[in-house]
């Protein structure tokens, strides 16, 4: 990968994410290009150069 930024490096791009990935912890780098709260969770589709992850975030 190579880009960093402030000493944390991306797992991988958006568009190298298969379905064997979903539930593990990753670490994405790009822009939000939509966000949804649907009380309770919050969807957020995470863009960059080679495609689009949709990331859920639950209550804390």
């Amino acid at each position: 990968m190579g880009e960093s930024i402030k000493g944390l490096k991306r797992s991988k791009y958006c568009g190298e994410f298969r379905d064997s990935d979903v539930g593990n912890k990753a670490t994405v780098m790009g822009w939000v290009q939509r966000r949804r709260n649907l009380g309770g969770l919050i969807f957020v589709d995470l863009r960059d150069r080679t495609g689009i992850v949709q990331i859920v975030f639950g209550e804390a």
